[in-house]
């Protein structure tokens, strides 16, 4: 049992592993060693995990919002795209679903309340060859590109509709931002005239 012994010195203290030690049967010494291996390879196993998922977050940074189960859940279904639409609010604060067509191509991100922005650029997730994170890289390029050049068309709409029309048209980020600019338009104007 020598072997084990020298796995496992520091243990040795233990009333258990001397109780072990002392009736010198050698399967259960042996069993002690294979259980250290089997132990010191399970955290190897763990190590190397963990350096995956943290080349997997520092791709995609989003990642760091979501939990190591959550993101072996969604690197696992890489065949399947819509496996990570339960992780989404995680991940986007502003996206609750992304709408998938059969091809697995995504046209748009809808929020919680519902309100759907199409994206200017269509995502074909069978580009990414499994790779969830260069998608969602491309999701979150894709949001700003739509934002903004929904932004913009609601900008170029504001002057041509009554308000009370023109708020219920667009998504409530275009809203609050061009409503933003307007105000703050307002104020500088009335500002420098001293109305």
């Amino acid at each position: 049992c020598v072997l084990a012994s020298s796995y496992l010195f520091p243990l040795q203290r233990s009333s258990g592993l001397a109780l072990l030690f002392s009736t010198n049967r050698p399967s259960l010494c042996l069993a002690l060693a294979t259980q250290v291996e089997a132990n010191e390879l399970l955290e190897a196993i763990q190590k190397g995990l963990a350096a995956y998922l943290e080349k997997k977050r520092l791709f995609f940074p989003r990642f760091f919002f979501l939990s190591n189960d959550e993101m072996l859940e969604i690197l696992s279904e890489t065949k399947d795209p819509t496996r990570v639409q339960p992780h989404l609010k995680k991940c986007f604060e502003g996206i609750d679903k992304l709408e998938f067509q059969e091809d697995l191509t995504i046209t748009a991100m809808i929020s919680v309340e519902k309100e759907s922005v199409p994206f200017k650029t269509i995502i074909d997730t069978n580009r990414a060859r499994g790779s969830v994170e260069k998608w969602l890289v491309e999701v979150e390029e894709r949001m700003f590109e739509s934002i903004h050049y929904q932004t913009q068309l609601g900008l170029d709409d504001y002057a041509a509709k009554p308000r009370h029309e023109w708020v219920l048209q667009w998504p409530g980020m275009v809203v609050l931002v061009v409503t933003g600019m307007f105000w703050t338009t307002g104020v500088e104007k009335a500002l420098r005239t001293g109305d």
